[in-house]
């Protein structure tokens, strides 16, 4: 897997995926409008990037080392810690007819917090090195309870003024609301069904080229807030850090531990990136 070949993909993130997320980011309100069939249910897919699109959404977001604010902090620049799944899809006759996930990493779905009463997507790409993903891409070796993912935790830091801040509640990658073959069934469904209704659009339109895509990411769902990252939205000179690993290897601590160093933990995807 090369970083690279990601600007080949879909670019696509599941929205309300973890308990209390959106109420957090102020989004509720938006999303009041979206009845969902069970209550934890997430509440749809949005679109970051799409390759060609006439929009903003055809510029490629995504940097593995910074996030430009473009100079509009003042729309409350919130990173949001998730896991990326990169995955192949099957699309015949105008329909997501399966996806496989390949590949996952520790993801940044950076948000603008604005809240201007336009589309999600409209808050989630704003131009270029405003997404974040690391190149410590980690196979995956089924996409079910058994498989690696249920052994991953996912936590993040903020390095503000030379002081480490937790800025992610530490959460297991099988805590999310939908995951494994729940959340798989979930998106196939969503991508062939989902109407244009409050901050959320119809995805088919989206899908124009998905011949032409090596694959899809996939955002899963951003976790809840520590105190800190509540309270506080990035600044320029933040580092921030974003982790998916092996908590059956590695402690919390430990992993504390490495956001000095530039050591590579195997089993471990680190994100680490400079807010400019």
């Amino acid at each position: 897997m090369q970083a690279d070949d990601l600007k080949d993909y879909l670019g696509f993130a599941v929205a309300g995926n973890f308990a209390g997320h959106l109420g957090e980011a102020g989004e509720a309100d938006e999303f009041s409008v979206i009845k969902t069939e069970e209550k934890n249910a997430p509440k749809g897919l949005f679109p970051f990037y799409i390759k060609g699109h006439d929009s903003f959404l055809g510029t490629y977001p995504i940097s593995y080392d910074v996030i430009s604010t473009h100079n509009r902090e003042e729309d409350k620049v919130q990173a949001e810690p998730e896991v990326a799944l990169i995955c192949d899809f099957v699309y015949e006759d105008g329909k997501v007819i399966d996806i496989i996930p390949r590949y996952f990493s520790a993801f940044n779905d950076c948000s603008l917090r604005i809240q201007d009463g336009n589309k999600l997507s409209t808050k989630k790409n704003w131009g270029k090195n405003t997404k974040g993903i690391s190149t410590d891409f980690i196979e995956i070796d089924n996409f079910s309870e058994s498989g690696i993912l249920s052994k991953y935790h996912l936590s993040s830091f903020i390095k503000r003024d030379g002081k480490i801040h937790n800025y992610g509640t530490i959460s297991a990658v099988k805590s999310y609301s939908y995951f494994f073959t729940q959340l798989k069934d979930w998106m196939i469904d969503k991508f062939n069904t989902q109407e244009d209704c409050g901050p959320l659009e119809e995805l088919s339109q989206f899908m124009k080229n998905a011949k032409d895509a090596k694959g899809m990411i996939i955002a899963a769902g951003a976790t809840a807030y520590a105190d800190f990252g509540k309270k506080n939205f990035l600044k320029k000179g933040d580092e921030l850090f974003i982790y998916v690993y092996n908590a059956r290897v590695y402690s919390h601590q430990s992993i504390i531990n490495n956001i000095d160093s530039n050591e590579k933990l195997p089993e471990c995807s680190k994100l680490h990136q400079v807010i400019i």
